[in-house]
Protein backbone atom coordinates (compact mmCIF):
# COMPACT_ATOMS: atom_id res chain seq x y z
CA UNK A 1 0.00 0.00 0.00
CA UNK A 2 2.98 2.30 0.69
CA UNK A 3 4.45 1.81 -2.80
CA UNK A 4 0.99 2.36 -4.30
CA UNK A 5 0.57 5.64 -2.37
CA UNK A 6 4.07 6.78 -3.20
CA UNK A 7 3.55 6.14 -6.90
CA UNK A 8 0.34 8.16 -6.90
CA UNK A 9 2.14 10.94 -5.02
CA UNK A 10 4.61 11.46 -7.92
CA UNK A 11 1.80 13.09 -9.89
CA UNK A 12 1.60 15.95 -7.38
CA UNK A 13 3.80 19.07 -8.08
CA UNK A 14 3.95 20.72 -4.66
CA UNK A 15 4.03 19.56 -1.04
CA UNK A 16 0.52 20.69 -0.18
CA UNK A 17 -0.98 19.03 -3.20
CA UNK A 18 1.18 15.96 -2.51
CA UNK A 19 -0.09 15.75 1.08
CA UNK A 20 -3.74 16.14 0.12
CA UNK A 21 -3.46 13.65 -2.71
CA UNK A 22 -1.60 11.14 -0.55
CA UNK A 23 -4.17 11.38 2.27
CA UNK A 24 -7.04 10.95 -0.17
CA UNK A 25 -5.50 7.83 -1.68
CA UNK A 26 -4.86 6.31 1.73
CA UNK A 27 -8.50 6.92 2.67
CA UNK A 28 -9.73 5.50 -0.65
CA UNK A 29 -7.60 2.37 -0.35
CA UNK A 30 -8.69 1.83 3.26
CA UNK A 31 -12.38 2.18 2.36
CA UNK A 32 -11.96 -0.10 -0.64
CA UNK A 33 -10.32 -2.83 1.43
CA UNK A 34 -13.01 -2.48 4.09
CA UNK A 35 -15.76 -2.77 1.45
CA UNK A 36 -14.20 -5.90 -0.05
CA UNK A 37 -13.74 -7.35 3.44
CA UNK A 38 -17.44 -6.87 4.22
CA UNK A 39 -18.43 -8.36 0.88
CA UNK A 40 -16.20 -11.37 1.51
CA UNK A 41 -17.67 -11.96 4.97
CA UNK A 42 -21.22 -11.62 3.58
CA UNK A 43 -20.46 -14.13 0.82
CA UNK A 44 -19.12 -16.65 3.33
CA UNK A 45 -22.24 -16.19 5.46
CA UNK A 46 -24.53 -16.82 2.49
CA UNK A 47 -22.60 -19.98 1.59
CA UNK A 48 -22.86 -21.21 5.20
CA UNK A 49 -26.63 -20.60 5.30
CA UNK A 50 -27.10 -22.38 1.96
CA UNK A 51 -25.04 -25.36 3.11
CA UNK A 52 -26.99 -25.61 6.38
CA UNK A 53 -30.33 -25.42 4.52
CA UNK A 54 -29.20 -28.14 2.11
CA UNK A 55 -28.17 -30.46 4.95
CA UNK A 56 -31.42 -29.83 6.81
CA UNK A 57 -33.44 -30.54 3.66
CA UNK A 58 -31.50 -33.73 2.99
CA UNK A 59 -32.03 -34.94 6.55
CA UNK A 60 -35.68 -33.88 6.69
CA UNK A 61 -37.01 -33.59 3.13
CA UNK A 62 -40.13 -31.58 2.36
CA UNK A 63 -42.27 -31.72 -0.74
CA UNK A 64 -41.26 -29.59 -3.72
CA UNK A 65 -44.18 -27.26 -3.05
CA UNK A 66 -42.64 -26.27 0.29
CA UNK A 67 -45.82 -27.09 2.23
CA UNK A 68 -45.11 -28.46 5.70
CA UNK A 69 -46.43 -31.99 6.22
CA UNK A 70 -47.06 -33.86 9.46
CA UNK A 71 -44.69 -36.57 10.64
CA UNK A 72 -44.87 -39.10 13.50
CA UNK A 73 -45.00 -37.07 16.72
CA UNK A 74 -44.56 -39.20 19.81
CA UNK A 75 -45.67 -37.32 22.97
CA UNK A 76 -42.94 -36.21 25.35
CA UNK A 77 -45.02 -37.36 28.29
CA UNK A 78 -45.52 -41.01 29.27
CA UNK A 79 -49.12 -41.86 30.09
CA UNK A 80 -50.13 -44.02 33.03
CA UNK A 81 -51.78 -47.36 32.44
CA UNK A 82 -55.46 -47.07 31.61
CA UNK A 83 -55.31 -43.44 30.47
CA UNK A 84 -55.29 -44.22 26.74
CA UNK A 85 -58.04 -46.40 25.26
CA UNK A 86 -57.02 -48.29 22.11
CA UNK A 87 -59.47 -49.68 19.55
CA UNK A 88 -58.18 -52.12 16.96
CA UNK A 89 -59.49 -51.93 13.39
CA UNK A 90 -62.34 -54.31 12.59
CA UNK A 91 -61.67 -56.02 9.25
CA UNK A 92 -64.35 -58.47 8.13
CA UNK A 93 -64.13 -60.76 5.12
CA UNK A 94 -67.62 -59.83 3.92
CA UNK A 95 -66.52 -56.20 3.66
CA UNK A 96 -63.96 -56.95 0.96
CA UNK A 97 -66.73 -57.26 -1.62
CA UNK A 98 -70.18 -55.96 -2.40
CA UNK A 99 -72.87 -58.67 -2.74
CA UNK A 100 -74.41 -59.10 -6.21
CA UNK A 101 -76.06 -55.80 -7.00
CA UNK A 102 -77.99 -54.50 -9.98
CA UNK A 103 -76.66 -51.42 -11.72
CA UNK A 104 -79.96 -49.62 -12.11
CA UNK A 105 -78.46 -47.08 -14.53
CA UNK A 106 -78.03 -49.98 -16.99
CA UNK A 107 -80.83 -52.39 -16.10
CA UNK A 108 -83.51 -49.70 -16.01
CA UNK A 109 -81.82 -46.83 -17.83
CA UNK A 110 -80.94 -48.54 -21.13
CA UNK A 111 -83.81 -49.47 -23.41
CA UNK A 112 -84.31 -52.79 -25.23
CA UNK A 113 -81.95 -54.84 -23.08
CA UNK A 114 -84.24 -57.84 -22.72
CA UNK A 115 -83.73 -60.26 -25.63
CA UNK A 116 -83.06 -63.97 -26.18
CA UNK A 117 -79.79 -64.77 -27.96
CA UNK A 118 -79.81 -67.61 -30.50
CA UNK A 119 -76.36 -69.07 -29.98
CA UNK A 120 -75.41 -68.09 -26.43
CA UNK A 121 -76.89 -68.37 -22.98
CA UNK A 122 -79.02 -65.48 -21.79
CA UNK A 123 -76.66 -65.04 -18.86
CA UNK A 124 -74.17 -63.64 -21.39
CA UNK A 125 -76.33 -60.62 -22.20
CA UNK A 126 -75.68 -57.16 -20.82
CA UNK A 127 -78.92 -57.22 -18.86
CA UNK A 128 -77.97 -60.41 -17.04
CA UNK A 129 -74.42 -59.25 -16.33
CA UNK A 130 -75.56 -55.87 -15.02
CA UNK A 131 -78.12 -57.54 -12.75
CA UNK A 132 -75.57 -59.34 -10.60
CA UNK A 133 -72.32 -57.38 -10.25
CA UNK A 134 -69.80 -58.05 -7.50
CA UNK A 135 -67.28 -55.33 -6.60
CA UNK A 136 -64.12 -56.49 -4.79
CA UNK A 137 -61.51 -54.39 -3.03
CA UNK A 138 -58.66 -54.54 -0.55
CA UNK A 139 -59.71 -53.64 2.98
CA UNK A 140 -57.55 -51.63 5.37
CA UNK A 141 -58.06 -50.14 8.82
CA UNK A 142 -56.27 -47.83 11.25
CA UNK A 143 -55.78 -48.33 14.96
CA UNK A 144 -57.44 -45.56 16.98
CA UNK A 145 -56.34 -44.56 20.49
CA UNK A 146 -57.73 -41.69 22.55
CA UNK A 147 -57.47 -40.01 25.92
CA UNK A 148 -60.54 -39.10 27.99
CA UNK A 149 -62.76 -36.34 26.68
CA UNK A 150 -61.90 -33.11 28.50
CA UNK A 151 -62.86 -29.44 28.76
CA UNK A 152 -60.93 -26.19 28.87
CA UNK A 153 -61.63 -22.45 28.99
CA UNK A 154 -59.83 -20.66 26.18
CA UNK A 155 -59.96 -17.42 24.18
CA UNK A 156 -61.47 -18.15 20.75
CA UNK A 157 -61.17 -15.67 17.83
CA UNK A 158 -64.51 -14.37 16.56
CA UNK A 159 -65.54 -13.14 13.08
CA UNK A 160 -65.55 -9.59 14.47
CA UNK A 161 -61.82 -9.81 15.16
CA UNK A 162 -62.26 -9.89 18.92
CA UNK A 163 -61.58 -12.73 21.33
CA UNK A 164 -64.27 -14.50 23.31
CA UNK A 165 -63.57 -16.77 26.24
CA UNK A 166 -65.37 -20.09 25.75
CA UNK A 167 -65.40 -23.54 27.20
CA UNK A 168 -64.35 -26.02 24.55
CA UNK A 169 -64.56 -29.80 24.53
CA UNK A 170 -61.58 -31.67 23.12
CA UNK A 171 -60.15 -35.14 22.73
CA UNK A 172 -56.51 -36.09 22.14
CA UNK A 173 -56.11 -39.14 19.90
CA UNK A 174 -53.57 -41.06 17.86
CA UNK A 175 -53.71 -42.95 14.56
CA UNK A 176 -51.52 -45.97 13.85
CA UNK A 177 -51.11 -47.98 10.65
CA UNK A 178 -50.32 -51.61 11.46
CA UNK A 179 -50.53 -52.72 7.83
CA UNK A 180 -51.90 -56.20 7.07
CA UNK A 181 -54.85 -55.32 4.82
CA UNK A 182 -57.30 -57.96 3.69
CA UNK A 183 -57.23 -58.96 0.03
CA UNK A 184 -59.61 -61.18 -1.93
CA UNK A 185 -57.43 -63.84 -3.52
CA UNK A 186 -58.85 -65.91 -6.41
CA UNK A 187 -58.40 -69.70 -6.35
CA UNK A 188 -59.86 -72.66 -8.23
CA UNK A 189 -61.80 -75.30 -6.38
CA UNK A 190 -61.90 -79.04 -7.15
CA UNK A 191 -64.41 -78.46 -9.93
CA UNK A 192 -62.35 -75.80 -11.67
CA UNK A 193 -64.56 -72.93 -10.59
CA UNK A 194 -62.92 -69.72 -9.39
CA UNK A 195 -63.67 -68.75 -5.80
CA UNK A 196 -62.41 -65.84 -3.72
CA UNK A 197 -61.13 -65.87 -0.15
CA UNK A 198 -60.24 -62.83 1.95
CA UNK A 199 -56.89 -63.27 3.64
CA UNK A 200 -53.80 -61.45 4.75
CA UNK A 201 -51.20 -62.26 2.13
CA UNK A 202 -47.62 -62.58 3.46
CA UNK A 203 -45.37 -59.98 1.90
CA UNK A 204 -48.28 -57.93 0.60
CA UNK A 205 -47.09 -54.32 0.12
CA UNK A 206 -48.60 -52.10 2.75
CA UNK A 207 -48.27 -48.49 1.58
CA UNK A 208 -49.01 -45.51 3.74
CA UNK A 209 -52.65 -44.58 4.33
CA UNK A 210 -54.00 -41.06 4.05
CA UNK A 211 -56.28 -40.27 6.99
CA UNK A 212 -59.14 -37.88 6.20
CA UNK A 213 -60.92 -37.55 9.56
CA UNK A 214 -64.43 -36.38 10.21
CA UNK A 215 -65.55 -36.11 13.84
CA UNK A 216 -69.21 -35.48 14.60
CA UNK A 217 -70.54 -35.12 18.15
CA UNK A 218 -74.26 -35.92 18.33
CA UNK A 219 -76.40 -35.58 21.44
CA UNK A 220 -78.85 -38.41 22.03
CA UNK A 221 -81.18 -36.51 24.34
CA UNK A 222 -81.29 -33.13 22.58
CA UNK A 223 -80.95 -34.18 18.93
CA UNK A 224 -78.11 -31.76 18.14
CA UNK A 225 -74.99 -32.33 16.04
CA UNK A 226 -71.62 -30.57 16.23
CA UNK A 227 -68.77 -30.69 13.72
CA UNK A 228 -65.24 -30.32 14.99
CA UNK A 229 -63.53 -26.92 14.93
CA UNK A 230 -59.97 -25.97 13.99
CA UNK A 231 -58.67 -23.49 16.58
CA UNK A 232 -54.87 -23.10 16.21
CA UNK A 233 -54.60 -20.98 19.36
CA UNK A 234 -55.97 -23.84 21.43
CA UNK A 235 -53.62 -26.50 20.05
CA UNK A 236 -50.51 -25.31 21.89
CA UNK A 237 -52.37 -24.86 25.17
CA UNK A 238 -53.87 -28.35 24.92
CA UNK A 239 -50.53 -29.87 23.89
CA UNK A 240 -48.80 -28.33 26.90
CA UNK A 241 -51.41 -29.86 29.19
CA UNK A 242 -51.76 -33.27 27.56
CA UNK A 243 -48.44 -34.25 25.94
CA UNK A 244 -45.82 -32.11 27.62
CA UNK A 245 -45.64 -29.65 24.74
CA UNK A 246 -45.17 -31.96 21.75
CA UNK A 247 -47.18 -30.83 18.73
CA UNK A 248 -50.72 -32.05 18.19
CA UNK A 249 -52.17 -32.01 14.68
CA UNK A 250 -55.61 -30.64 13.92
CA UNK A 251 -58.06 -32.53 11.70
CA UNK A 252 -56.97 -30.62 8.59
CA UNK A 253 -53.20 -30.77 8.97
CA UNK A 254 -53.12 -34.47 9.87
CA UNK A 255 -54.48 -35.36 6.41
CA UNK A 256 -51.55 -33.79 4.52
CA UNK A 257 -49.34 -36.87 4.63
CA UNK A 258 -49.69 -40.64 4.46
CA UNK A 259 -49.38 -42.55 7.72
CA UNK A 260 -46.53 -45.05 7.30
CA UNK A 261 -46.67 -48.60 8.58
CA UNK A 262 -45.48 -49.03 12.17
CA UNK A 263 -43.32 -51.96 13.21
CA UNK A 264 -42.51 -53.64 16.48
CA UNK A 265 -39.29 -51.60 16.66
CA UNK A 266 -40.61 -48.25 15.45
CA UNK A 267 -43.89 -46.56 16.32
CA UNK A 268 -44.98 -44.16 13.57
CA UNK A 269 -48.25 -43.01 15.08
CA UNK A 270 -49.71 -39.57 14.40
CA UNK A 271 -51.13 -37.68 17.38
CA UNK A 272 -53.88 -35.13 16.93
CA UNK A 273 -56.58 -33.23 18.74
CA UNK A 274 -60.22 -32.66 17.88
CA UNK A 275 -62.11 -29.67 19.30
CA UNK A 276 -65.78 -28.78 19.67
CA UNK A 277 -67.30 -25.52 20.89
CA UNK A 278 -70.72 -24.26 21.94
CA UNK A 279 -71.85 -27.68 23.18
CA UNK A 280 -75.24 -27.44 24.88
CA UNK A 281 -74.48 -27.82 28.63
CA UNK A 282 -77.79 -29.59 29.21
CA UNK A 283 -76.79 -32.67 27.22
CA UNK A 284 -76.29 -35.85 29.22
CA UNK A 285 -75.99 -38.57 26.56
CA UNK A 286 -73.99 -38.15 23.39
CA UNK A 287 -71.92 -40.06 20.84
CA UNK A 288 -68.86 -39.22 18.74
CA UNK A 289 -68.78 -40.60 15.19
CA UNK A 290 -65.36 -40.95 13.56
CA UNK A 291 -65.02 -41.45 9.82
CA UNK A 292 -61.85 -42.22 7.87
CA UNK A 293 -60.53 -45.12 9.97
CA UNK A 294 -61.31 -47.72 7.28
CA UNK A 295 -62.26 -47.89 3.62
CA UNK A 296 -65.20 -50.26 4.24
CA UNK A 297 -68.42 -49.02 2.69
CA UNK A 298 -71.70 -50.08 1.16
CA UNK A 299 -74.51 -48.40 -0.71
CA UNK A 300 -78.27 -48.46 -1.03
CA UNK A 301 -80.23 -47.68 -4.20
CA UNK A 302 -83.72 -46.23 -4.17
CA UNK A 303 -85.02 -48.28 -7.08
CA UNK A 304 -88.57 -47.00 -6.65
CA UNK A 305 -87.58 -43.38 -7.31
CA UNK A 306 -85.29 -44.05 -10.27
CA UNK A 307 -86.48 -42.94 -13.70
CA UNK A 308 -84.72 -43.55 -17.04
CA UNK A 309 -82.54 -40.57 -17.85
CA UNK A 310 -81.67 -39.68 -14.26
CA UNK A 311 -78.04 -38.84 -13.52
CA UNK A 312 -75.89 -41.79 -12.38
CA UNK A 313 -75.91 -42.09 -8.60
CA UNK A 314 -78.79 -39.66 -8.11
CA UNK A 315 -80.78 -42.18 -6.05
CA UNK A 316 -77.79 -43.93 -4.49
CA UNK A 317 -76.86 -43.50 -0.83
CA UNK A 318 -73.29 -44.30 0.12
CA UNK A 319 -72.74 -45.55 3.67
CA UNK A 320 -69.29 -45.42 5.23
CA UNK A 321 -68.16 -47.53 8.14
CA UNK A 322 -67.59 -45.31 11.18
CA UNK A 323 -66.46 -45.76 14.75
CA UNK A 324 -69.06 -44.69 17.32
CA UNK A 325 -67.96 -43.75 20.85
CA UNK A 326 -70.76 -43.52 23.42
CA UNK A 327 -70.56 -41.15 26.42
CA UNK A 328 -72.71 -39.82 29.22
CA UNK A 329 -72.23 -37.15 31.88
CA UNK A 330 -74.31 -37.16 35.08
CA UNK A 331 -73.92 -33.41 35.55
CA UNK A 332 -75.84 -30.19 35.04
CA UNK A 333 -75.47 -27.00 33.02
CA UNK A 334 -74.39 -24.85 35.94
CA UNK A 335 -71.22 -26.72 36.93
CA UNK A 336 -69.70 -28.40 33.89
CA UNK A 337 -66.70 -30.51 34.71
CA UNK A 338 -64.66 -32.91 32.61
CA UNK A 339 -64.47 -35.49 35.43
CA UNK A 340 -68.21 -36.13 35.00
CA UNK A 341 -67.83 -37.55 31.46
CA UNK A 342 -68.03 -41.37 31.31
CA UNK A 343 -67.32 -43.75 28.45
CA UNK A 344 -70.28 -46.05 27.80
CA UNK A 345 -73.95 -45.43 28.56
CA UNK A 346 -75.67 -47.30 31.44
CA UNK A 347 -79.21 -48.61 31.13
CA UNK A 348 -82.01 -46.37 32.34
CA UNK A 349 -85.78 -46.89 32.73
CA UNK A 350 -87.18 -47.95 29.39
CA UNK A 351 -83.86 -47.45 27.54
CA UNK A 352 -81.19 -50.16 27.25
CA UNK A 353 -77.57 -49.39 27.95
CA UNK A 354 -74.94 -48.83 25.25
CA UNK A 355 -71.47 -50.30 24.84
CA UNK A 356 -68.35 -48.16 25.02
CA UNK A 357 -67.88 -48.23 21.28
CA UNK A 358 -69.28 -49.90 18.16
CA UNK A 359 -68.79 -49.90 14.39
CA UNK A 360 -71.74 -48.59 12.39
CA UNK A 361 -72.58 -47.66 8.81
CA UNK A 362 -73.89 -44.15 8.22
Amino acid sequence: MGNYTYTLGLFCFDSSKHYIHDSFNRWYVTMTLSRYRRAFVLTLSLFAIAAFSYEAKAADPEPSSGVRVPKPNTPKRKFAAGIVTTIQPELRANETYTPPESIIEIVRGVANLSWDPNYQSKTRTLEAKASKVIFRRDLWGLEFSFKPLRMMMIDVPQPTGKMQRKQIWYMVYSIKNDGNPLRTVPAKDQYGDVTFAAKKVPGLPTPGIRFYPRFVLETQDLGKSYLDRVIPLANKVIAQRETGGSELYDTVFISRNEIPVSTADEDKSFWGVVIWEDIDPETDFFSIYIEGLTNAYKWEDDTESYQPGDEPGKHRKLLQKSLKLNFWRPGDKFQEHENEIRLGVPARPGIPGQVDYEWVYR
